[in-house]
Parts: structure tokens; sequence; C-alpha cells
């Protein structure tokens, strides 16, 4: 077997491959003999028919049978013999075999690049750090007693952030228009329900309370028909709540799943729970600029052929989280680069690192996501049992590893923030 390499644009390369006559004929030869005692032909009996007669009737059917088995082991051997890796599916050329001539054949793919990752150690990353206070356990417990709160009626007038009972009507150059009146609607004062101005004109109202009102309606508003113009509201308030928040007793505590209704318990249930997410953020943070670091640090050319199917995963994975959602693949194809050249770096790093993986570390990375689940036990055994779920974790558990082991190596500085800039930071 001759094999010849020929370099196209980029990672495009041209494999050409040159199959000796006597391989294929001798391949040739031993099947149609091989099918000597199998073949039925009238006129002659089981296993006598001359191999001449077998040769002229079968030869071009087994000729074309045996080029096609010999293209595809011939060119897992040249690729092994000239150390080629192929993205993506090589499109094959070739002309009819000939019995008696050289079988060629030519392969087009692009290969992965060779990588040489550059030295960690200049790597310069920021690593966030924050702690769990009291502080931030206090003003959890607020956010939890919010979403317990409940409505008190009052007799002063309204307040921001009281709920209020109105009936409107509201009218364009005296005329009623459509969605423009209500009885009896509840609305939070300060919650943005209404469009600009309608809630501001309902601070310091009592019930029975009368007024009225001009506002106009946002350029942008969805009706066209009411876009930019100028609506008059007649507003009655039925009723005036403001908002009670629960005391933090054993009933506060039942109702957020301590079955002893020990206040003491919840708030270290909280503790615990509010540091598990706050490492799981802090994770991320500093995998977000490893990741960054590591691509800025290494200019990584890659297969389109690979981009395109990355592309095309990310798509169908955004038509999934969002049905009739139907963007272009071309919008995914930034990050879909991204995404293969992080893995053939991190996959480099792996191999620099000699970073291994163990069936324990991945099982305590399934038990870790466990937690979140009612039933840990059967999320656990559910992820264990399915191999695509588990190459999944592996994979994760892999760039874990190597965002230990570069961190480990590169300049870090430290930056430290609070339990809230790290989760909420669109807050800041």
């Amino acid at each position: 077997m001759q094999v010849s390499v020929e370099a196209g644009e980029g990672l495009e390369r041209k494999l050409t491959v040159q199959v000796p006559a006597e391989t294929v004929e001798m391949e040739v030869n031993n099947r149609l003999s091989s099918m000597k005692n199998s073949v039925r032909m009238d006129g002659f009996r089981p296993g006598k028919i001359p191999l001449k007669v077998i040769k002229q009737k079968y030869s071009g059917a087994v000729l074309q049978e045996v080029a096609g088995e010999l293209m595809q082991s011939t060119f897992r051997d040249a690729l092994t013999q000239e150390s080629l890796r192929p993205a993506g599916d090589p499109v094959i050329k070739a002309k009819d075999p000939v019995l008696g001539q050289v079988m060629e054949y030519t392969a087009t793919f692009e290969v992965y690049p060779e990588v040489s990752v550059a030295p960690v150690a200049d790597m310069a990353i920021e690593k966030t750090e924050a702690t769990v206070k009291d502080s931030d356990v206090d003003n959890m417990i607020d956010v939890l007693r919010k979403q317990k709160m409940d409505w008190a009626e009052v007799e002063r007038a309204s307040a921001d952030g009281d709920r209020i009972t109105i009936d409107f009507v509201g009218t364009l150059e005296g005329e009623k228009f459509d969605g423009g009146s209500a009885n009896d609607m509840p609305l939070v004062l300060g919650s943005g329900q209404m469009i600009p101005g309608f809630e501001e004109n309902l601070v310091g109202l009592k019930v029975a309370g009368e007024t009225s009102f001009k506002v106009p309606f946002p350029d942008d508003y969805a009706s066209s028909e009411l876009a930019g113009k100028e609506a008059e509201f007649a507003i009655t308030v039925k009723k005036v709540e403001e908002p009670k928040l629960p005391e933090i007793d054993e009933e506060f505590a039942k109702a957020f799943g301590v079955e002893s209704g020990d206040v003491a318990q919840l708030r270290t249930d909280i503790t615990e729970n509010m540091n598990r997410e706050l490492a799981k953020r802090l994770r991320v943070l500093l995998k977000e600029n490893v990741m960054a670091a590591l691509v800025d640090a290494n200019a990584v050319d890659v297969p389109s052929a690979v981009v395109k199917e990355e592309a095309e995963t990310l798509k169908k994975q955004s038509e999934v989280q969002s049905p009739g959602n139907n963007i272009p693949v071309e919008e995914f194809m930034d990050d879909a680069k991204r995404r293969v050249q992080l893995g053939i770096l991190l996959s480099e790093v792996a191999k620099t690192a000699a970073l291994n993986l163990s069936a324990d570390t991945v099982k305590e990375r399934i038990e870790e996501m466990a937690k979140d689940y009612d039933d840990a036990d059967e999320f656990v055994r559910y992820y264990m049992s399915n191999q695509e779920l588990l190459r999944g974790v592996e994979t994760l558990v892999m760039e874990d590893a190597v965002v230990d082991w570069i961190a480990g190596q590169a300049k870090v500085a430290s930056n430290t923030s609070t339990f809230d800039e790290v989760m909420n930071p669109e807050s800041k």
C-alpha cells in the first residue's frame, strides 16, 4: 500500500492511497473460491461449479464488495501510518475498480490541530472569594418571610408597597377603549404592573376615595392603537392593605421543611444551603476565568466540520429549552467555535498534567448533584446506569480537575467579594 498526504487550506488534508493490484486480485479470488460450495446454478451440482464459471458471473459484484472493504481497512491503516486524526467524516473519491489494476482513491478531510499549550505558569487568573455572614443569613430569612407574606386591611391612606383593590375606567378623548376598565383589581403599589405614572397617582388614597388623572401610554406599547396616546383614568379605591410578614417561629420553621419547628435548626439549614450555593457559584466563576485565560493564551485553529456539528448541537438544545424558538444555526457558530477550542485545549492540558478520572470521584460528583433532589438515591442510580449522562458527568469532573491543576500552577490574584455580589451580580 502506498500513501501520500497533501496539505490543503488550514487543517484540510488530502490522503491518496494506492492498493496493489495483487492484493485486490488475491482477495477477490479467495472470496470467489469460498463461494464454490454455496452458489447454486442451473445445470451444475452443488459444489461442482467450475471456478471459471463462478468468476464470469460473480467477479464484478465481488470486486465492488472487496474494493469497499479494502477502502475502509486501508484508510484506517493509512491514518495510523501518517499519524493523522481526522475531524469529521472524509469525502472519498475513487474510480471504478478494475481487476488486475492498482486500486486508488483519495480521502479529503480536516484534522485536529497539533497543540502545544502555552506555559500555564505565565497565565494570570482572578479568583473571587466570599463567605456567608450572619447578615447574609438574616437577609435570606427576610426573603423567605416575604415569600410567606400576608396582607392586612388598614384604614389609613395608601402608601408605596401597599396592595390596593380598585375599580377603574379608562378613556381616550372621552371614549372607553378595550382593556381600559376593570373591577375589584388588586394592585401592589410600586410593582410596575401598570404603565408608568399610573401607580404613582394611587398613593395617598383611602377606601372609597376617588380620583382621576391622565397618563400617556409608552411609545413602544404593545397595542399600536394606544401607543404614545394620553388616556384618562377614573379610579375608585375599594380596599387598602399593608404587607404583614410572618413571625420567625415554630410555624415558620415548619413551613420551610424543619419538621421539629426549631428556629435555630432552620437558620443552620439556611446557612448550609447558602454555603453550598456560594461554593458552586465561586467554582463557576473560577472555571470561567480559567477557561477565558486558557483560550486567550492559546490561539487554536479548529476544524470547521466539528464547529458546525457543535453549533447544530447548541441549536437543538436551544429548541428543547425554548420550543418554537427557531434560531439560525449561524447564530451559534461563535459559541460553538469557543467550545471546540476549549475542548481541544482541555484535552491537551489533561494529557500534559497526566490527569486521570477515578470512578469514585465521578460517583462523588453525582452524589453531590443528587442533594438538590428529593429522592437522592434514585437520582444516583439513574445517572450511574445511563451511559450518556455518566459521560457528561465524567467530562465535568475532568474539566474541574484541569481547572484545579491550572489554578495551582498559574498566577492567581484573589478578589474578595460579598455573598450578594457573587450571587446577584446584576444588583451591583
